[in-house]
């Protein structure tokens, strides 16, 4: 009896917490839903009714569209390539015995709490512009012309920014795997001769196995929403060439002023982000289950 007293008490005590959980999820998505079916413009209150599909067929028509889910998918992996490789390099470099290795860790794990709207002006005026930048002046240094980045690179500039951003949080993960790595198995494959090539192919790499799938799952959720830095940098452009599906959604739900088929292109970003959760939790199982 008092087993089930305990668990009514538990429930009771869990209730206002589940309950607005739900409400913070279920209420904006189920407002996404039915504009997505509403013809609702801001610059004309009066249209209004029922949709059908067509907010959807506006959306995915959209000339954007197909560059968007390009520009998508490779921030994504120009990103995860550029903080996976990097990150294991700088874990493998703070996991050795430095003088000041607290302060350079944390110095490392800076960048991660730079808000983006912050990184992204500090990238476009002080580093990435083609007059008075640092990269100008490295250029102009060695008797190049200064390169304008946003403007020739765009796409490569934003993965540039959001992996700076992103790095620390992946160097921080993979070294504390690596530091869970006994000692003893590294020396005994260096006392049977393995080389420096070999310990980290054939230990120090399947030992970070799993840090490196929660890098990827974790980072994945966040990238598929970049937003700030395209805002702030290129606003999409030139043309396309920086437009992703977020980005595209706001053009046309609020700089267009068609809520409608704004929340239609949220839902294709939901199902869009669903699809590659589903691939990732399934490498992330396999890994675990390993």
């Amino acid at each position: 009896m008092a087993t089930k007293q305990t668990h009514r008490l538990a429930r009771l005590m869990m209730t206002p917490s589940v309950a607005v959980l739900l409400v913070w999820m279920i209420v904006p998505l189920a407002l996404t839903i039915w504009f997505a079916f509403q013809r609702y413009r801001l610059t004309n209150p009066a249209i209004s009714g029922f949709a059908g599909v067509s907010n959807f067929s506006f959306f995915v028509t959209d000339p954007a569209f197909w560059p968007a889910i390009f520009n998508t998918l490779l921030i994504v992996v120009g990103v995860l390539v550029i903080t996976v490789g990097l990150g294991i390099g700088l874990a493998l470099m703070l996991d050795q015995p430095i003088w000041g290795q607290g302060i350079v860790r944390i110095l490392m794990i800076s960048p991660f709490f730079v808000m983006p709207p912050v990184a992204a002006v500090i990238w476009k005026h002080e580093l990435m512009n083609p007059t008075w930048g640092v990269f100008a002046a490295i250029s102009r240094f060695f008797g190049q012309e200064p390169v304008n980045w946003l403007g020739n690179y765009p796409l490569f500039s934003i993965i540039l920014i959001v992996a700076w951003q992103w790095l620390p949080f992946a160097t921080l993960i993979l070294l504390t795997a690596m530091q869970s790595l006994s000692e003893e198995q590294k020396e005994a494959a260096e006392m049977d001769g393995a080389n420096v090539f070999r310990r980290f192919w054939y230990i120090i790499l399947p030992h970070l196995a799993r840090a490196i799938t929660v890098v990827i799952l974790i980072q994945t959720i966040y990238l598929l929403g970049v937003y700030a830095e395209i805002q702030i940098t290129t606003g999409g452009g030139p043309g396309f060439a920086s437009t992703n599906l977020p980005f595209l959604i706001y053009n046309v739900g609020v700089l267009g002023g068609n809520i409608g088929a704004g929340a239609a292109g949220g839902l294709v970003a939901v199902v869009l982000a669903n699809i590659v959760a589903v691939f990732l939790m399934r490498a992330v199982g396999r890994n675990l289950d390993a």
